[in-house]
């Protein structure tokens, strides 16, 4: 690797994180830089992840690709591949702070400026627990107990320091979430001006599609009430196509057919490059997740409108804390707020 690529060293996680890491490239202009992909085991997320690999490698970034998770040795092995490029950085670009591996990365690191992009709401979740000083924890979980935990503690602080601007470091959150402000900490608007630029306006169906969530999956959600949600919202908005978020299962998706008639679409590329690239409905209806946030940006120079789903009390689990359900109200009132956006009711 040579050094003037050494100088910035991205890595992303999810296909989300590397869209966000070429729109900071668009608005940072740092020269050329490197990309390290540690992908996921899940199939529709490297399948995602190797589409916009290419993606990367067409806008001058030097692509890597890494394995680094299943079996014994695999992350053994990309640790020391990286421990390298890891000492000469001056700049590292992370997408998930959460991401125990991206920890363990950042541990190892010297000192060097920070970029956090975005990964979804959870950058929302983490600037707040940042400001408070708490360790990081993602919204849908509790804090980690066990001899595990305890072992991966000082990892976990080491890297919460690098995530804190002092002794020379910067530290910049790249987002297109409504964060507060934090003392050190530059927060840059992500407006998706590269996506923009790149790809559409989009040919407009002139009906209504919704996006899928892996709130069921994550165990937030009981399964059949989100079903009966999405088959009472389909009929009621003519919504015909269901995107389906890559963590939905089969199962789940086989009755959204069945008992909602809705033709369910796998997405080959994260949401916002699909709703630029068309054709696209008119209307656009999500549960609160991320995408109440990036569409109303990516899709900006348009006249589709997204509109928030609702999520009633009753169709949480016994399983989901308070913690939980407040952040996902956050999610929904901030973009209502933010974006303006109109909120839909069900019965279920």
């Amino acid at each position: 690797m040579s050094a003037s690529r050494a100088e910035t060293l991205a890595f992303a996680e999810s296909p989300v994180q590397l869209l966000n890491i070429l729109e900071w490239a668009h608005a940072a202009s740092p020269g050329a830089f490197t990309v390290v992909i540690l992908p996921p085991q899940g199939p529709a997320s490297r399948g995602q992840l190797r589409r916009m690999a290419k993606l990367a490698r067409d806008s001058g970034c030097r692509v890597l690709w890494r394995e680094a998770r299943g079996g014994a040795v695999t992350p053994s092995r990309a640790l020391a591949a990286l421990a390298g490029p890891l000492r000469r950085a001056r700049r590292l670009v992370i997408g998930d702070p959460f991401s125990h591996y991206l920890q363990l990365l950042l541990s190892m690191a010297r000192r060097c400026d920070v970029v956090v992009v975005d990964d979804g709401t959870a950058t929302m979740e983490f600037v707040a627990q940042l400001g408070r000083g708490e360790r990081l924890v993602r919204w849908h979980r509790t804090a980690p107990r066990g001899a595990r935990a305890a072992l991966f503690a000082p990892v976990a602080r080491r890297a919460v320091s690098r995530l804190r601007p002092g002794n020379g470091r910067r530290v910049e959150v790249f987002t297109a979430m409504p964060v507060q402000p934090l003392d050190g900490i530059t927060i840059t608007a992500n407006t998706f001006a590269w996506t923009r630029a790149r790809f559409g306006p989009p040919e407009l169906t002139g009906g209504s599609d919704m996006v899928g969530t892996s709130l069921v999956e994550t165990g937030v959600l009981d399964e059949e009430r989100y079903v009966g949600a999405v088959v009472e919202l389909a009929r009621a908005h003519g919504v015909t196509r269901y995107f389906a978020h890559r963590k939905e299962t089969p199962e789940k998706l086989l009755r959204l057919t069945q008992e909602a008639g809705l033709e369910i679409v796998r997405p080959e590329l994260p949401l916002e490059l699909v709703s630029r690239c068309g054709p696209i409905g008119s209307k656009i209806l999500s549960f609160p997740s991320t995408v109440v946030h990036t569409l109303p940006r990516v899709l900006s120079d348009t006249d589709i409108a997204v509109a928030v789903c609702d999520i009633a009390e009753t169709w949480y689990t016994d399983r989901v804390t308070d913690r939980a359900t407040g952040f996902l109200t956050t999610v929904t009132n901030s973009a209502l707020g933010t974006h303006g956006l109109s909120s839909l009711r069900t019965g279920k």
